[in-house]
């Protein structure tokens, strides 16, 4: 029985009528760039997310790019963030010619550690990024008390964490950006690359609009640089589609996360160390499991003979974003960010969707402890 990373068919046949009628219907508006089923879209997510306002855009990765081109960062700034994320992450700084400057990790959240901020903190500052990593909320108490301390703006990359709150708070809603990734895979899946940016602030949603059609508020008439980063229409209409099921797939989700946790107490592996689970918060909003990763030390040689079982993993991430190559010039050498390496080379993410089932969970948890007592 092959039992894949994640599942999207099923999903969709849970409620296929529905994005099939939500598809026919932009079809037949022939109309597909911004309008009536992007605002929807928009008014939708900012509710959900407890945001005054929400700005449909291209991807998640132009949400982080756009955050920053609000803000006017560029050459000269620094921006904080986390060493171990998905690329975007980083890629969004450079790519408005700031530095990016990494922090190393919490191991047991693998979020940006706040605890060491501070001292990376120079009169070149300007944003602090979080990233709430595989659906867990970052310590966001911590990090806005010491952005307000420095006057710094807080972008939250919120990618893998739509739904889940932090002391009552949803992501995306507590610093002056939050940026959502509708990528497929992701909790809230489109059919293709979509984002958003959540604010709270009416200018800074305005400015947003602008960018996202070449700085235009009026056709043709550009008060400032932007880009091409607009939601379309057919997108939106599946994300609207999609949204009032997402708490259930959170809580199913978070259900499977916690089943595997139970199975995998009983085994040896875990009581003998040999195997980490992912941390469970005391809150069960704080976490809405975009993955359940695990770690051991033979994570590889693990990856590889669950391939032969037939059931799918991931490595997110194999290398901590300083010490990619094309950072280089930053001067970042191994040994520096000695938490984020050590999960570069130890976690594995296992199967983790809505429709997982007991059995399959139990037969991940079965094949898991096999690897281990094969020695």
């Amino acid at each position: 029985m092959n039992i894949p990373l994640l599942d999207l068919k099923a999903q969709y046949q849970s409620i296929k009528s529905d994005i099939d009628a939500a598809v026919t219907r932009v079809l037949s508006s022939q109309s597909f760039i911004l309008g009536p089923e992007v605002e929807a879209c928009e008014r939708r997510l900012a509710d959900y997310c407890d945001c005054a306002y929400a700005v449909g855009l291209s991807s998640g990765t132009d949400a982080l790019l756009a955050s920053l081109m609000a803000e006017g960062i560029g050459p000269g700034d620094e921006v904080l963030t986390t060493a171990y994320s998905f690329f975007a992450t980083a890629g969004s700084i450079v790519r408005v010619g700031a530095r990016p400057v990494f922090i190393d990790i919490d191991p047991l959240s693998y979020n940006l550690n706040p605890d060491f901020v501070e001292s990376h903190i120079t009169p070149q500052t300007r944003v602090l990024m979080p990233v709430h990593l595989y659906g867990q909320t970052a310590e966001m108490d911590q990090l806005v008390e010491i952005a307000t301390k420095y006057d710094l703006v807080v972008i939250e990359d919120s990618a893998q964490a739509i739904g889940a709150q932090y002391k009552g708070r949803r992501v995306g809603s507590m610093g002056a950006y939050g940026c959502l990734s509708f990528f497929p895979s992701k909790n809230l899946g489109a059919a293709g690359d979509s984002g958003m940016v959540l604010t709270q602030d009416a200018e800074r949603a305005a400015t947003l609009r602008r960018l996202r059609t070449h700085g235009a508020e009026r056709s043709y008439h550009h008060e400032r640089i932007g880009g091409n980063f607009r939601l379309d229409a057919l997108q939106a209409s599946i994300i609207t589609t999609k949204l009032p099921h997402l708490d259930n797939w959170t809580a199913a989700r978070q259900s499977n996360a916690y089943r595997y946790q139970k199975f995998f107490e009983a085994t040896a592996p875990v009581r003998d160390g040999l195997l980490t689970l992912p941390q469970i918060p005391q809150s069960r909003h704080c976490h809405v499991f975009h993955q359940y990763v695990v770690r051991t030390r033979r994570r590889d040689a693990l990856k590889a003979f669950l391939e032969q079982r037939g059931i799918g993993s991931a490595v997110y991430y194999p290398i901590p974003l300083p010490l990619q190559q094309c950072f280089a010039y930053l001067g970042c050498q191994p040994g520096d960010f000695p938490e984020s390496e050590k999960a570069a080379q130890e976690t594995l993410a296992l199967p983790m969707y809505p429709e997982l089932t007991e059995g399959q969970a139990y037969m991940v948890v079965q094949a898991v402890s096999d690897f281990f007592a094969k020695g």
